[in-house]
């Protein structure tokens, strides 16, 4: 009787630890998909607060006339094809958004493809909730795609000019996002995140920034 006790209570304490384990990986699963809330709080402008943890540019202010070029900037980059920009403009829209509010989304893609893995979509969907929020919505927002230093220059290029692309038209697409409001760019293996692990996959990312140019957004 004894050892059927036992049997029975190591059985029970079995149970209790196997369904433990699914509850930490359920929650550590959750905890890995960004909320719309932490992509709003991120890409707010610098009078709202922001969420901590994530990867939060510098809010900085522009005098008059700085804003003022960069306004006529943003101008000529909207509605502009991914691959018509040039590597200048692209560089010119990397230093423009040093400043502004932004975050890196680890957005995963199908092998060697620009279809937006499965796992992926809760983020996306997420950054398209966000980007319909009143204190978001009407901004220019830059869609830029990243890769890893794995394959040839002109390859990544490439594949991360079709991954950006893929993320506005699922914005445009399932959320009615104006395509004017967001420029996609992209910088292949130019611009890793972490240089001393070219491979590792925080350098496969999208990164959102809010030009917070609502001046000209949505004409």
């Amino acid at each position: 009787m004894s050892n059927m006790s036992g049997r029975g209570n190591l059985i029970a304490i079995l149970s209790l630890l196997t369904i433990g384990a699914a509850f930490s990986t359920d929650v550590a699963r959750a905890a890995d998909d960004v909320t719309e809330d932490q992509i709003v709080r991120a890409l707010a402008p610098a009078k709202k607060p922001l969420t901590r943890g994530l990867s939060v540019g510098p809010q900085t202010q522009t005098d008059p006339a700085a804003a003022a070029a960069e306004g006529r900037f943003v101008q000529t980059i909207r509605n502009r094809s991914t691959r018509s920009l040039s590597a200048t403009e692209r560089e010119e829209i990397a230093t423009i958004v040093k400043d502004k509010p932004r975050i890196d989304l680890e957005i995963n893609f199908d092998y060697n493809s620009a279809d937006i893995s499965a796992k992926s979509l809760p983020s996306v969907q997420a950054l398209g909730r966000a980007l319909s929020n009143p204190d978001l919505k009407g901004s220019t927002f830059v869609v830029a795609g990243h890769t890893d230093a794995a394959g040839g220059e002109s390859y990544n290029q490439d594949l991360s000019e079709r991954r950006a692309d893929s993320i506005k038209h699922y914005l445009v697409d399932k959320f009615g996002i104006a395509g004017t409001d967001l420029v996609t760019v992209g910088y292949g293996k130019t611009k890793l995140k972490d240089p001393a692990n070219p491979l590792a996959e925080v350098n496969r990312r999208v990164q959102v920034v809010n030009m917070e140019n609502k001046a000209t957004a949505s004409k």
